[in-house]
């Protein structure tokens, strides 16, 4: 039970080895003798490996045969397509499987490797080969002889020699026929015990020597195949006297079992024969049968007449395991006695293992050649390791002798793969001799070794490698085409033409530079400008010449020395600074900009003036002009010198520049006005002048250059019933409508000149005088009038939005009056009645009233004066005259040419004393300016526009109340920011105190204004 036990355990573990190395069997059955190119398989569909995908293969799959070297195999595959075919060798049965006996199966064996490396399978493949009837039985003999008594009883067999055919199975020895039997003898086939068929001839009748003594007749042996085949040998039957007694053998089977070590002469058996007759007829005769190999006969002796069988040649178990001797004892009758002996070598371990080594790589001249980049578990070889011994004798293990990169690996019994354990690397190892040892374990045991010799193809997988990770060199500029700098190096760990280098210049090389191939000697073939390229960066590679080239690089690095081959270089040729005439001292004029190509000191550039100029320095270092005068356009306007720039060189260079210093204009005059020439003159305008005819002409002029003496004129005061018009440019006045009776008089126009400078705008304000008559009748009343309008300021410009048509100031002041007479009425009742119940402090604190503010409205309220009522007792008609300055501040923001200019005019309001201190203005007391002039009288006599007639009836309407053209005045103060002058108050409101006492109007007052267009500004 344990022997089964562990034999199933082998079994096992034999079929999980086999499976895990990817081994697999086949079976297929060939008939012999077929023809050449006969297709037996297609492993690729037998062995469904047409289910891997090739696409996941580094190559085609492949079908390698393994075999021996020096064999001729029987079949051949294609590596390609997994086909099986016959080849050109004859496939002999009886050849192929002589030591076996004909009733056993035949088979051929071949290995066949599946590759690459990663589908790799091999596979057992195994040919029954199927018998043909390719050969004729034949007797031992071609004339048989045998003795028959005389008195032989009819029907008596005697057996014949029987036939032998290598072929088996029906194809073997079928059937005998006796050809001429003369049918005295006839012929009957029994068979044996171990299957064969042996031929007896039969007495049919009654022999009589006397009467013949021979008989010669044919034996006939045929086979069973087809075509049949057969064959014949001459019978010669010999008639004797008569024996009565046959030879016997005391054991008719005996088996023994030699070693197959015994010596020659080593008894094998004694056979022992007995017969009952006397004299000649019991003499034994002992021979073996025809059925005995020749190998037995010749191994084995038989003593014919003792019947010994002993060793006649050294004996071999490998050969023959056991032999059959049949042994026949005849004492000269015709039917001798028959003895088997089996003869069972046993095996001694004689033989030592045999190592097969059948190639998966194809040696060259016994050696396999590896590439060093052959991947891991790379098949080499099978080998096969056998011992003809048996049993443990037989037992083989194989191994390597020391540590190497290879491995073997078991595939079936007693074969095993060899591959690769490691990567291989041609430059540490480039060939390796291994020994294959293989060990029975017989005792003692025997062992063989063989050699296995592999060498290691250099690949090109390793790159060159530079001698320095960078290569750096310097070289002065200027330099001769063709100069040396360096030479780079490389190496390479393969062999070969894998390690021979080239040296080449990277793609990023300039055209400066060159490399000889061979020697890496980097040169320079073209002259150097450092100031063009101050350094070469760039790749150098070394390639070497293997299939496919590998290649390395390494940077290099040339730097090229700055020489003092330039002069300092001026941004200009020549340098044009504009200046304004107000710069300061030490200011900043400009900034000279000097530029060296050359490095270090050879590009630090000193600046200096030339020909010791002290009205202007230069900073050395930085190239600033600054001047050491002040500026006047007037007086200069250009200044004129050169600068020079010098380097540091050891052998200096230096270049100079023109300096040319423009004193550009600032706006610092403002225009002036030649006409009119004063103030106090004045230009006669008849009334009859048509509109748009040029009454005058002013004309400024501005002492600055360019803009800044460009003027613009416009009309900022006076022109209050807008009668005139100027022309911006000409300064041209221009009458702008006709005159009626009421123009009559004294016109003043406040003109104002700005130049067109900038930042700030100047100007200047004159007024014009236009009296418009038909002649000057009284010139000295006229200057009288002027001098004495300057004493009172002029009235602006006012807009008015909307001027009205005759018959709708008719209504209004219809309206007006009416709305008058019931204020009035209304006003006196209550202001008596609160008088009436007023205490008498109320005087005192009235007296206290006439040191009062006078005011400035804002400018918004254009010439309107609102006059607030006054609800307490009546006062005193007013002794003085009623005066109210109106302060008007005017920005034009629209005007680019007067940013921030303001012109603030004081405009005084007269009323005729006499006239309006008739009534009693129920209104605030007004503070007037003190030491005002007597607008009355000056109203009568310069004013184009006639009295006031003030009608006590008419209503006042509030929005109206006290509302005023009053006379023109030349009372005008400038401010600019330049002058930095300004008006008495820039205020909204101004405000001063006043001794004057207090003038109360009581009475309404009905204002009629000339309505008039807007004014040209």
């Amino acid at each position: 039970m344990d022997l089964l036990s562990g034999t199933y355990i082998f079994a096992v573990l034999l079929a999980c080895v086999v499976f895990h190395s990817g081994a697999q069997e086949k079976n297929y059955t060939i008939r012999e003798e077929m023809p050449e190119n006969v297709l037996i398989g297609d492993l690729l569909k037998d062995l469904n490996l047409s289910l891997i995908p090739n696409k996941s293969l580094t190559s085609a799959m492949q079908f390698k045969l393994v075999y021996k070297t020096g064999d001729v195999p029987l079949i051949r595959i294609e590596e390609g397509t997994g086909e099986i075919f016959t080849t050109g060798a004859r496939i002999d049965r009886e050849k192929l499987c002589a030591g076996i006996p004909t009733d056993e199966l035949c088979f051929y064996e071949v290995e066949v490797a599946i590759l690459p490396d990663e589908i790799f399978r091999l596979v057992k493949i195994r040919f029954l080969i199927e018998d043909i009837n390719d050969n004729a039985p034949l007797f031992p003999t071609t004339v048989i002889n045998i003795s028959i008594p005389e008195n032989s009883a009819i029907n008596s067999k005697y057996t014949l020699p029987a036939a032998i055919d290598p072929d088996a199975g029906i194809n073997g020895v079928q059937n005998y026929e006796l050809i001429k039997g003369q049918n005295i003898f006839g012929l009957d086939v029994i068979e044996t015990p171990e299957g064969e068929k042996m031929p007896q001839l039969i007495v049919q009748k009654e022999l009589d020597r006397e009467e013949k003594d021979i008989y010669v007749m044919k034996v006939k042996v045929e086979d069973g195949g087809f075509p049949q085949r057969s064959s014949t040998a001459i019978l010669q039957v010999s008639i004797t006297d008569t024996n009565d007694n046959h030879p016997v053998f005391k054991e008719t089977e005996i088996e023994v079992s030699i070693p197959e070590n015994a010596p020659v002469g080593t008894s094998v058996t004694q056979l022992h024969a007995t017969d009952a007759d006397i004299g000649e007829n019991a003499r034994i005769h002992f021979s073996f049968s025809n059925l005995v190999s020749n190998i037995a006969k010749r191994l084995f002796h038989l003593n014919t007449t003792t019947g010994l069988i002993t060793i006649k040649e050294p004996l071999d178990r490998e050969e023959t395991p056991n032999h059959k001797l049949l042994v026949l004892a005849s004492d000269g009758g015709l039917v001798p006695a028959r003895a088997m002996v089996l003869v069972n070598v046993t095996d001694v371990n004689d033989n030592v293992p045999s190592i097969d080594i059948r190639y998966i790589v194809n040696p060259i001249n016994d050696t396999v050649v590896l590439s060093e980049n052959v991947p891991f578990n790379t098949k080499i070889a099978l080998i096969t390791v056998t011992d003809k011994d048996a049993d443990h004798n037989g037992r083989v293990t194989c191994f390597t002798d020391h540590e190497i990169p290879f491995r073997l690996r078991p595939v079936f019994s007693n074969q095993f793969l060899l591959e690769t354990a490691a990567y291989l690397d041609y430059e540490s190892t480039k060939e390796y001799a291994i020994k294959l040892l293989a060990a029975d374990s017989g005792k003692p045991p025997l062992n063989q070794s063989a050699m296995l010799f592999i060498k290691v193809k250099d690949e090109n997988d390793n790159a060159p490698v530079f001698t320095q990770s960078l290569v750096t060199v310097s070289i002065p500029e200027n330099n001769s085409p063709g100069i040396q700098l360096t030479k780079v190096s490389a190496t390479d760990a393969d062999s070969g033409s894998n390690a021979e280098i080239n040296f080449l210049l990277g793609p990023d090389a300039p055209p400066e530079f060159s490399l000889d191939r061979r020697t890496g000697m980097l040169t320079v073939v073209k002259k150097l400008d450092r100031e063009k390229e101050e350094k070469y960066l760039f790749t150098v590679l070394a390639k070497d010449n293997g299939v496919p080239p590998l290649t390395s690089n390494v940077t290099v690095f040339v730097s090229v020395i700055d020489q003092n081959d330039n002069s300092p270089v001026f941004t200009h040729n020549e340098y044009n600074f504009y200046v304004p005439e107000n710069l300061p001292k030490h200011g900043t004029v400009g900034l000279i900009t000097v530029t060296d190509p050359d490095y270090g000191e050879n590009s630090a550039v000193t600046l200096s003036i030339l020909d010791e100029n002290d009205g202007f320095t230069i900073d050395s270092q930085t190239g600033v002009i600054r001047p050491n005068i002040s500026f006047d356009r007037e007086k200069q306007e250009s200044y004129t010198f050169y600068v020079k720039a010098e380097d540091g060189g050891r052998v200096s260079r230096s270049s100079s520049a023109k300096v040319t210093i423009n004193v550009v204009d600032v706006n610092d005059n403002k225009p002036v006005f030649i006409i009119p020439p004063s103030n106090y003159s004045y230009e006669l305008v008849r009334p009859s002048t048509d509109p748009g005819t040029v009454v005058f002409q002013v004309i400024a002029v501005d002492n600055d250059t360019g803009m800044n003496a460009e003027v613009r004129y416009s009309i900022v005061g006076g022109n209050t019933r807008g009668l005139f018009e100027i022309n911006e440019t000409t300064g041209n006045i221009i009458m702008k409508e006709k005159c009626d009776v009421t123009d009559l008089g004294l016109h003043r126009v406040l003109v104002k000149a700005n130049d067109l400078g900038q930042p700030d705008s100047l100007f200047s304000v004159v007024t014009v005088n236009l009296f418009v008559n038909e002649s000057v009748t009284n010139a000295a009343l006229i200057n009288e009038l002027l001098h004495k309008s300057t004493e009172a300021p002029v009235t602006p410009n006012t807009e008015i939005a909307e001027a009205s048509s005759p018959t709708t100031d008719y209504v209004k002041i219809l309206v007006a009056a009416v709305a008058g007479t019931v204020t009035v009425v209304v006003v006196i009742f209550i202001t008596a009645v609160v008088r009436c119940r007023q205490a008498p402090h109320l005087k005192a604190a009235q007296k206290n009233k006439q040191n009062s503010e006078w005011a400035t409205p804002n400018p918004e309220n254009r010439q309107m004066i609102m006059m607030k009522k006054k609800k307490k007792k009546k006062k005193q008609p007013p002794k003085n005259l009623l005066l109210n300055f109106v302060t008007i501040e005017e920005t034009k923001a629209d005007d680019v040419d007067n940013d921030g200019n303001s012109i603030t005019l004081e405009l005084p309001i007269d009323l005729e004393e006499q006239t309006m201190g008739k009534y009693n203005w129920v209104t605030t007391p007004t503070t007037f300016k003190p030491d005002s002039p007597d607008l009355a009288r000056h109203y009568k006599s310069a004013s184009p526009q006639p009295a006031f007639q003030i009608q006590p009836e008419t209503p006042l309407n509030s929005k109206h109340h006290i509302i005023q053209e009053l006379p023109l005045d030349n009372t005008f103060v400038a401010c600019d920011s330049i002058s930095k002058c300004s008006s008495s108050s820039s205020d909204p409101y101004s405000v001063s105190d006043s001794g004057y006492p207090v003038t109360t109007f009581e009475a309404p007052v009905s204002v009629h204004a000339r309505p008039v267009g807007n004014p040209s500004f």
